[in-house]
């Protein structure tokens, strides 16, 4: 599930490279909602103005909904939030999306670009879900589960129902989320480290 970047439409930002341009216009006065302090969207903004090499002021709002509610009134004119309750308001045109963060465009929002193609290579910040199973679990166990996970992922009302939730299925083997895993845990760790980043 990836954070979709959306602006007020009184807000002259259509891009990643706008946003960036502003933002080193107004190096710390531009203010960017989030949600809760340390939530996946919250850690893709602190990431963005990592790689953009910029100064934003982020306001971390108790929960998606309410920063929701404060973008669509024009109460802060740019966020960082999850698909689901933005989606509604992109579509009515109470929002526009510049971006998303995944590797990869979603399914829900085709037109609208990732941060990566649009100027920060190599940028994705994904909240994901996934399946795991004590250390001891035997082998055969872990190999069924994944048999019978991918097997259902590759149904149409499952890709619907993930859907539904501002998701796209990503199956893989169990090695393969292990190692993706491993990955995000070196990326986030050293973010939070250098954030000196602490739950409230």
């Amino acid at each position: 599930m990836p954070v979709v970047i959306t602006v007020h439409p009184s807000v002259t930002v259509h891009s990643v490279p706008d946003l960036i341009a502003l933002a080193k216009e107004r190096p710390g006065k531009l203010d960017v909602g989030t949600p809760n302090r340390g939530s996946g969207a919250y850690l893709a903004a602190e990431l963005f103005k990592t790689m953009a090499g910029v100064e934003l002021t982020l306001v971390p709002y108790k929960g998606a909904a309410p920063l929701t509610n404060d973008l669509v009134a024009g109460h802060i004119g740019i966020g960082f939030n999850t698909v689901p309750p933005a989606l509604g308001n992109i579509q009515s045109g109470n929002l526009r999306p510049i971006a998303v963060t995944s590797a990869t465009r979603t399914s829900l929002l085709p037109d609208v670009p990732t941060v990566a193609e649009s100027g920060l290579p190599g940028f994705e910040a994904m909240l994901h879900f996934g399946l795991l199973a004590p250390a001891a679990t035997p082998r055969s166990v872990i190999d069924r589960l994944n048999g019978e996970l991918n097997a259902l992922l590759a149904l149409e009302e499952a890709k619907k129902r993930i859907a539904a939730d501002g998701g796209d299925p990503f199956a893989s083997t169990p090695a393969e989320y292990e190692a993706y895993i491993a990955r995000e845990t070196l990326k986030w760790s050293a973010l939070i480290r250098r954030l000196d980043l602490k739950v409230d």
